[in-house]
């Protein structure tokens, strides 16, 4: 079932989405080619009180929630969203690491196999090594590393006999506010080191930079080279406090229509219990756009896919910010 407000912007073009099955170990050739990194794959997050998370991204967002992992006490530990099939949230109901809200961000891969292979010839450190690549609870190889913040970063191959392949097809209603993530954003202290990890190791390629004053730079965009979602580098010169992380650490959904989706969000704001605001803004980036907090304050954005004139906006020649000691 397609979206309520499915993009009518082109379309996006990915091989297929369940590979041949894993091999047992991971070899690392003396020479080690990056494999395809296909886009954003989810999202994760903490939140304090689920009941009031699923009304937000369910009842009001209109998205569905496919499966849940349990905790040991045998409630939820996570809950995951589902966007499309190959997008979702993944919701931690667990303490976060005192960081703030996010847990982690996600992208997709060809081959994870080979994809470790590769950051381990750059110097690149798996968290958690094993050896080799294994598989998660939903039965997608994964593994974990770590950019230049500290954020942590996991690279999945979707595999064919996974939760996620099980549900195929299914969980997308028509209420879903879009069907799309285009971007999720991460708090960045030093660009240089950034644009090492993503652009020079991982591949992505710059393509806007913006300023919200003319002083200092403020955002940079980065898109997977096989990819057309992207990665929002949060540029600060100090680092927000855990508690006001929620702003920076953001994903952003794509919409057509901002207006449609703005009328459609106040019409179920009351029986959702969504009560701030919901407006439409014109960004930095000349795009309309509708800024949204889940309950613990992590930002939702809803953003249309072209510029206010369809004209491209220009890039920001403003210096990067310098952090504090």
């Amino acid at each position: 079932m397609t979206s309520l407000f499915k993009a009518s912007v082109g379309i996006l073009i990915v091989p297929a989405l369940f590979g041949p099955p894993a091999v047992a170990q991971t070899t690392i050739p003396s020479a080690v080619a990056r494999p395809q990194i296909l886009g954003i794959a989810h999202m994760a997050i903490y939140v304090k009180d689920l009941a009031k998370t699923r009304r937000f991204y369910e009842d009001f967002l209109g998205f569905a929630e496919p499966f849940t992992l349990p905790d040991k006490e045998g409630g939820v530990r996570i809950a995951f969203v589902k966007v499309n099939d190959r997008q979702y949230f993944e919701i931690f109901t667990e303490p976060d690491r005192g960081e703030g809200q996010l847990n982690h961000i996600s992208f997709y891969t060809d081959s994870a196999d080979r994809l470790y292979g590769y950051l381990k010839s750059k110097g690149v450190a798996i968290v958690g090594d094993k050896g080799s690549v294994g598989k998660g609870q939903t039965g997608n190889k994964n593994f974990n590393v770590k950019d230049p913040d500290g954020h942590l970063v996991e690279m999945v191959e979707y595999q064919p006999d996974s939760w996620t392949a099980r549900e195929a097809g299914k969980f997308m209603p028509a209420t879903r506010i879009s069907d799309r993530i285009l971007h999720v954003g991460v708090l960045a202290g030093n660009l240089e080191r950034s644009m090492e990890f993503y652009g020079g190791i991982l591949g992505f390629r710059e393509f806007w930079r913006g300023s919200s004053t003319p002083a200092v730079l403020s955002w940079v965009n980065l898109r997977p080279a096989e990819g057309q979602n992207y990665l929002e580098l949060m540029l600060y010169d100090k680092l927000p406090a855990p508690s006001a992380r929620g702003t920076a650490h953001h994903a952003s959904l794509m919409v057509p229509n901002a207006e449609e989706a703005l009328a459609e969000l106040k019409r179920r704001a009351p029986k959702a219990g969504y009560d701030r605001e919901i407006a439409i803004r014109i960004g930095i980036n000349r795009k309309r756009q509708i800024n949204l907090y889940d309950p613990d304050g992590t930002r939702i954005e809803l953003m249309e896919p072209n510029t206010v004139d369809g004209k491209p906006t220009p890039n920001s020649t403003a210096p990067p910010p310098h952090p504090s000691a």
